[in-house]
């Protein structure tokens, strides 16, 4: 079959497949004219290569698998998975607890901010709006969590090798998009490499925290970094090339 067919059949759009080949998962036989041409089997492996994305295993390790998985012995296949599944859990698991406790540091610290009056004069030290007081359980001042914060998120780029798939459905969809949208409404949009910038007024950074591990839960493929500017958030959302519809389609302007 031709490439056309071939993404027709799998729901893979051409360009992928053109990728796959490059990068030595998905071989092509070519004829006298120079037209990819594949058999059964590129089914098959577009189907593994399928499973291996949605585990969050990079391209690499999808290559190493399928050359087992080509030796025919499904307990190897086996034997080799599993640690790499236990890895990607390890480290999701890593990501939460951060997200959660980021999302817990940034509620503490617009609780903090309510309950601080409206005065007329300046602020000074006393109203230690960058140094409130920690919640029960930590030591550590919310400007300071909130830097750890975003360190944790720059050095964690885990979304660029996650699957481009989300595991809402149906209603659930249509609420997530339009609870962004309405959140992100009014939002200062800028281009980044990978994703966009949005800046925000910061009384919004609770609820756009928490929706932010929400979605990371269902769509891992989606990077998210939050930075406090006196009365600005900035959120930047960034995905790897197969997300950037998906990207555009929730982040962008509403329709």
């Amino acid at each position: 079959m031709r490439i056309s067919q071939l993404a027709d059949r799998c729901g893979v759009p051409a360009t992928t497949l053109r990728f796959y080949e490059g990068a030595g998962l998905l071989p092509a036989d070519r004829t006298a004219s120079g037209y990819r041409v594949y058999g059964e089997e590129a089914v098959e492996r577009l189907a593994f290569i399928g499973a291996g994305k949605h585990l969050g295993l990079p391209l690499d390790e999808i290559g190493e698998l399928l050359a087992v998985w080509e030796a025919g012995a499904c307990a190897d296949v086996k034997a080799d998975l599993r640690p790499r599944i236990a890895a990607r859990l390890a480290e999701a698991e890593r990501r939460a607890a951060e997200l959660t406790q980021f999302t817990a540091s940034l509620r503490t610290a617009l609780v903090h901010l309510d309950a601080l009056p409206d005065r007329s004069t300046r602020c000074d030290p006393e109203c230690g709006f960058l140094t409130p007081p920690a919640p029960a359980g930590t030591s550590r001042a919310v400007d300071v969590v909130l830097s750890a914060g975003r360190r944790a998120a720059e050095e964690s780029e885990s979304w660029r090798t996650a699957p481009v798939a989300c595991s809402l459905t149906g209603d659930g969809t249509v609420e997530r998009t339009a609870r962004w949208h309405q959140l992100l409404d009014g939002a200062v949009r800028r281009e980044l490499p990978d994703g966009l910038r949005l800046t925000l007024p910061a009384a919004r950074a609770g609820d756009i925290a928490a929706l932010a591990a929400s979605e990371q839960q269902c769509c891992p493929f989606f990077g998210f970094r939050l930075h406090l500017d006196g009365q600005d958030l900035h959120l930047e959302v960034r995905a790897p090339a197969d997300g950037a519809e998906l990207l555009t389609s929730l982040f962008g302007p509403a329709a």
